[in-house]
């Protein structure tokens, strides 16, 4: 029995700069019961990795010719060798028709909104994946509702799920947090971190004794926001960022685009924080307690941060509420993986 993951190929499964997909893989496939049966193929150049069952897939750029279609034909290399027992891939609609002619037995993994991706925006296209998959994957409610959006039920019935990403709960001391306000995530407009870096100043301004933490970066978008007591980090390991997660009281998480889940609001639940988070896409279903800001703006986010620190019970009720509430845990999440692999296998071997 072989079981091939199978990352997009910009994806790196390092330490060092890992995404939401390798953190998830990482968290899962470590405890699953197939481990010592799964292969996680990547491309990076990067030399650390999160699993020691990883393996790197080479290859140069071509100019005129597609990255992907290269990466996939060197993927198909390692399976003359040894025929996977099935595929799951992750975040590549595309990949579907390159693999198929090859290996019938395609498990899809949904990370973000179908209709915004290469070969699963239109119906047709759609159509096609649910014909050449025996499995489909959603990460949120929210990104299922997408991808099911103007098909009949006929095509889809019993074939699709969500699963929810996952995470460790943290033994939370409530009594240790910090009066810490924290924005994790890419520090650019569709984040919200130009919203969240002008009510900061004037909370910061105003309370004295609150610090902001600000962890992430963006080559692409500059946003300059400075204070005494505004920390910012850049990027970090998914480690130390937890650290900060589990000192901070409050957490913002406060997007403008349509999260299709929210990793930064499911951390800082996990870690008893008081989350703040904007009502788009998936990201209420990432933390369900959570304050929600239906009207985004400056003046709003500033309000709803106010509320917290003026009424310290209430902040309190509401880390407990959304720490006691949480149930997206890794060993959760893998058993829901490890059922449908189990459901699967029983009909392959």
């Amino acid at each position: 029995m072989k079981i091939s993951v199978l990352l997009p190929y910009k994806e790196n499964f390092s330490p060092d700069y890992a995404g939401a997909v390798s953190i998830f893989l990482k968290d899962t496939i470590k405890i699953s019961k197939y481990r010592k049966y799964i292969t996680v193929y990547g491309h990076t150049n990067l030399k650390k990795k999160l699993l020691s069952n990883y393996k790197n897939i080479n290859f140069t750029k071509f100019f005129f010719r597609s990255s992907s279609k290269i990466y996939i034909n060197k993927f198909l290399e390692n399976e003359k060798n040894k025929k996977s027992t099935f595929i799951e891939i992750h975040n590549r609609p595309a990949y579907i028709k390159l693999l198929y002619k090859i290996n019938k037995n395609l498990v899809l993994y949904f990370h973000n909104n179908p209709l915004e991706m290469k070969s699963s925006k239109s119906v047709n296209e759609r159509i096609e994946i649910l014909k050449k998959t025996k499995k489909i994957i959603f990460n949120s409610k929210w990104t299922l509702n997408k991808f099911k959006s103007g098909l009949d039920k006929k095509y889809y019935r019993k074939k699709l799920e969500v699963i929810n990403p996952s995470t460790l709960k943290k033994k939370i001391n409530f009594k240790n947090k910090k009066k810490i306000i924290l924005f994790v995530g890419r520090l650019n407009k569709s984040k919200g971190y130009d919203i969240f870096g002008k009510a900061i100043i004037r909370i910061l301004n105003k309370y004295t004794e609150w610090i902001g933490v600000v962890i992430g970066d963006e080559p692409r978008e500059k946003y300059i926001f400075n204070h005494e007591r505004l920390k910012l980090l850049s990027f970090q390991k998914h480690n130390v960022v937890s650290k900060w997660f589990e000192k901070s009281d409050i957490a913002i998480t406060c997007s403008r685009w349509e999260e299709p889940f929210g990793r930064v609001a499911l951390e800082a639940s996990s870690a008893g924080c008081a989350v703040l988070i904007s009502h788009r896409g998936g990201l209420p279903e990432a933390s369900p307690k959570a304050i929600k800001i239906k009207n985004l703006n400056v003046k709003n986010l500033e309000i709803a941060i106010k509320k917290l620190i003026k009424n310290p019970n209430y902040k309190k009720s509401l880390q407990k509420k959304i720490y006691n509430h949480f149930f997206l845990t890794n060993t959760y999440t893998t058993k829901k993986i490890d059922n449908y692999r189990k459901e699967l296998l029983s009909k392959l071997l």
